[in-house]
């Protein structure tokens, strides 16, 4: 059998909860393979809402089974909060969560080091979510790193100490003030939280499923942050993409199956970087509110502008895409017209690609299409949805080469419609 992968082609939030969630019906195993907390999947069914960082989509589905993967960074004290809140909705994250012994632990200094080279770099800064992240994946890389694995060693307090004074060296060459020690008494306490958990070697759990049955891997942040193939470097610290999955659990290339690229109907990004179609205008302020684009693991308010084909096409590409997925489309509802960028004029030149350089000097060439202007919210199956949507899924599916198999009119699940391939 084979593993499907859900992952964004934008610059994150763009809906992948969500997704995943509605899908997870459909598959025993869920298994998220990148990233940390900096990740803020939403999810809203029967009235209630709830954002997920560690923990993958599929929690809430009582016959699935969600696995952390050995691509993801994990912080004991943001984990035990988030599993505690899914305790007070009813469920027993214990029963049905299986943690990889791989994953790389997040330490308090971590976080004391990503704020530390946040600050230093001054107006220069990349917009770090201060979760440390980075610095977590740079031990991993460092091979200095601790692993949810050593936390069954006996000798790990030491281990844990030697690494502690590591970053305390490291931290000498910021003026920065800090307290190493901050946090590292309740950090200890969810490590024991953490043990009640199954932790196992989990690219054998995950490989024995698949002799059988499918699974469904999930992914964090977007395509454009990828460390790799993003707009470095204002990018996260871990492979965004396909291949992610194949790394971040264990999985052999050959084991993937379809690969669901979500995206919205419209842009936005957290942080800095470069961001071809922003509107600094009424209009992006407009998408912002009527989208309730603030960051789920933040709150910041996301920068917001049109939809990017070139961009598109661009993460299509190296993700290998075979269903698109379109989110928020209701947001779109209220505009006479809607702008799409098709191309670029880079430096002058007109280009279809992507450029290499993040700090080139990128236009976007605009098409306008003709709006809607309809509740879609209100939509329920592919028949209520207006001639004028239609058309503009139609425009984006010929301009992509990929058809869009869903479409996201809400947040809630129910508000999902799948779209039968006589309309493509």
């Amino acid at each position: 059998m084979k593993a499907d992968v859900v992952l964004g082609l934008q610059w994150g939030d763009e809906g992948k909860g969500k997704i995943v969630d509605v899908l997870a019906a459909s598959y025993p195993l869920i298994c998220r393979f990148q990233g940390g907390p900096n990740a803020g999947h939403s999810l809203k069914f029967e009235g209630k809402t709830f954002v997920l960082h560690t923990v993958p989509s599929g929690v809430f589905r009582k016959k699935t089974m969600n696995i952390i993967g050995n691509g993801v960074v994990l912080d004991p004290i943001i984990f035990e909060e988030e599993c505690r809140a899914i305790e007070k909705m009813g469920v027993d994250p214990t029963k049905n969560i299986i943690i990889s012994k791989r994953a790389h632990l997040i330490l308090p200094t971590h976080r004391i080091i990503d704020a530390a080279s946040e600050a230093a770099k001054g107006k220069s800064k990349i917009g770090s979510t201060l979760k440390g992240i980075g610095p977590t994946y740079m031990d991993k890389t460092g091979r200095n790193g601790l692993r949810v694995g050593d936390t069954l060693s006996k000798d790990f307090k030491k281990r844990f100490n030697a690494l502690k004074e590591k970053h305390k060296e490291f931290l000498k060459q910021f003026d920065y003030k800090y307290n190493a020690e901050e946090n590292e008494k309740q950090w200890m306490k969810s490590v024991e939280y953490l043990k009640k958990f199954t932790i196992k070697d989990t690219e054998y759990e995950i490989a024995n499923h698949l002799k059988t049955k499918r699974a469904l891997a999930e992914g964090a942040q977007g395509t454009m942050l990828d460390i790799d193939f993003g707009a470095y470097p204002f990018v996260t610290s871990s492979s965004t993409i396909c291949a992610g999955a194949c790394i971040g659990l264990g999985i052999s290339p050959t084991k993937i199956g379809k690969v669901y690229g979500v995206f919205k109907a419209y842009c936005t990004r957290v942080g800095a970087g470069p961001f071809p179609t922003e509107l600094n205008n009424a209009v992006g302020e407009q998408l912002r509110q009527k989208g309730f684009e603030f960051g789920a693991t933040t709150g910041r308010p996301r920068r917001t502008g049109w939809l990017d084909l070139p961009a598109l096409k661009y993460a299509i590409m190296v993700n290998g895409v075979t269903d698109l997925i379109l989110m928020k489309a209701d947001v779109l509802d209220s505009f006479d017209t809607i702008k799409v960028a098709t191309a670029y004029v880079v430096d002058g030149q007109k280009s279809n690609h992507v450029p290499f350089d993040t700090y080139s000097t990128i236009e976007p060439v605009y098409k306008e299409i003709k709006g809607w202007k309809k509740d879609l919210t209100k939509c329920r199956t592919e028949k209520e949805l207006p001639a004028a949507f239609k058309k503009y899924i139609a425009f984006v599916e010929k301009e992509l080469g990929v058809p869009i198999s869903i479409v996201s009119v809400g947040p809630d699940r129910a508000q999902t419609i799948k779209l039968s391939k006589r309309s493509r």
